[in-house]
């Protein structure tokens, strides 16, 4: 077992250098070279063809959906796209791919030459250089049966499902990302967040990472010095979730820290990542290109996408995530920290649709970055997983700009909403938590309050007004906090005749 180095050790003495390649599933109806069904969820093999089946004789036809899916994401990845290019096949044993070759592009791609900045929790930017971006068809799905990891070793038998098989990706690989330091691990997961949120605004996949619409596998090296050459890489693959993306890199970094202090060769090699334990282990020996023996596919003509239709596309382009963050932050008067927070914790659109039902910047982002924020925590849950919407938090807002309730009952009435009592009006109704409004009835609880308390009434009377804070408090607890504090002071300052 190769000895682990502490991590901030580790990035001293040694130059991170990273490789991401980000596979995206494109939400097209059909898969990438066939009519099947590319839908998610169906029973195992009801949605193929005889091209997605490999059987003989059958021809594949390019999905042009799915051509312009991979137009949009090259060009919001501020890539060159080709005037002209071509699929090649990429020959490797693909148990869950019958034809034993997957349809790929390789030595001419799509769209190329890009970059993207992606920005940290603390501001800072750091832009990653993109090689490519390509297009192919994804691989079935292998379920190994048996064992106890899941995986085909010790597996009793495996079954394949060839739903999947076929369905358009677009895989984007980034150059060696260079200069992170001891920030590599965030770089990582930055960028690969960054990618999925493009994803779904541009609206060219679900991009939901949890049914590997969004797949990235994770290259990581080290060497002496940032002015030393490249060292050997491992690639964790598919890696799911943006936790797991920032965990990778922090262990395979110690882990190659370690093997390199005990004088060990790393391997330029394939891992996986075990989520419940947080390591990588070993795969395959990483073939290079030439060992796929590339060549072009025989059954496809190039593509070769117009700069009219280009540029059409290009005009189509929604407004890119990053563009409108800022925007947002200048609508809504955040500061740079306030907008950071709201980023991280996922709330934008949860904010962005509480103000239009009709709050207020700030208190749109009290409530979710406050009491909400703090809720979610607690149940160990996504702010956008808790059981109250965007709408309802503009009326609960619009029932305290109104008067109705007050900041204090407003937390009751969330209290109500949360536990599945009805919209913030029906809870303030049910519970009877509207704010005491009638004169007569604060009169009465002002009366009742300062013949209690005749010492606190006579040093008001002698003009110091600083006990009159417990007549006000005496109030609010006779009348369960529901009246308005500063229309009991008006009224107790009369009373009392001051």
């Amino acid at each position: 077992m190769t000895q682990m180095v502490d991590y901030a050790d580790a990035v001293r003495r040694y130059d991170p250098v990273l490789g991401i390649e980000v596979h995206v599933e494109l939400g097209t109806r059909t898969k990438m070279f066939c009519a099947a069904e590319a839908s998610f969820g169906a029973e195992p093999n009801t949605q193929t063809t005889p091209v997605s089946l490999g059987l003989p004789g059958a021809l594949p036809v390019v999905n042009g959906t799915a051509v312009e899916y991979a137009i949009r994401i090259g060009l919001a990845l501020n890539c060159q796209i080709a005037e002209s290019c071509r699929f090649a096949r990429k020959n490797y044993f693909y148990p869950d791919v019958p034809k034993n070759f997957q349809t790929s592009q390789y030595d001419e791609p799509i769209a190329f030459d890009g970059w993207l900045d992606v920005e940290l929790e603390d501001g800072t930017i750091h832009r990653v250089e993109i090689e490519r971006a390509h297009m192919e068809e994804d691989a079935g799905k292998n379920t190994h049966v048996g064992g106890s990891t899941g995986r085909i070793h010790g597996a009793e038998y495996s079954l394949v499902d060839y739903n999947r098989a076929g369905i358009p990706l677009v895989e984007i690989v980034t150059k060696p990302i260079t200069g992170v330091g001891d920030r590599a691990p965030e770089v990582a997961r930055a960028y690969v967040q960054a990618l999925r949120d493009i994803f779904r605004v541009l609206d060219v996949s679900e991009a939901r990472m949890e049914r590997g619409n969004v797949r990235a596998d994770v290259n990581v090296s080290l060497r002496p010095t940032p002015e030393s050459p490249l060292g050997t890489r491992t690639e964790t693959k598919n890696v799911n979730s943006f936790r797991s993306v920032e965990r990778v890199v922090r262990h395979e970094i110690s882990r190659q820290a370690g093997a390199l202090d005990a004088g060990e060769t790393i391997v330029q090699e394939t891992r996986h990542w075990h989520e419940d334990t947080g390591t990588t282990t070993s795969g395959r020996v990483k073939s290079d290109a030439e060992d796929y023996r590339y060549f072009p596919e025989p059954d496809l003509v190039p593509v070769e996408p117009s700069r009219a239709w280009v540029e059409e596309i290009r005009a189509t382009l929604p407004e890119l995530p990053q563009a409108r963050r800022r925007r947002l932050q200048t609508e809504w008067g955040y500061a740079d920290a306030e907008m950071r927070d709201v980023v991280n914790a996922g709330a934008i659109e949860l904010i962005e649709a509480t103000i239009a039902a009709g709050s207020s910047p700030a208190a749109a982002r009290k409530w979710w970055m406050g009491e909400l924020a703090r809720r979610a925590k607690q149940d160990e849950r996504e702010l956008a997983d808790l059981p109250i919407t965007p709408a309802q938090i503009g009326e609960l807002q619009g029932l305290v700009d109104s008067g109705r309730i007050n900041d204090k009952i407003a937390r009751q009435v969330l209290d109500g909403v949360l536990a599945g009592e009805g919209d913030p009006e029906a809870v303030v109704v049910s519970r009877n938590l509207e704010i005491v409004s009638d004169d007569g009835a604060l009169l009465a609880a002002i009366d009742e309050a300062l013949a209690a308390q005749p010492d606190v009434v006579e040093k008001v009377r002698g003009g110091n007004q600083g006990p009159v804070g417990a007549i006000i408090g005496a109030v609010m607890k006779a009348t369960k906090g529901q009246a308005d504090a500063k229309r009991v002071r008006e009224l107790v300052l009369e009373r009392i005749g001051t």
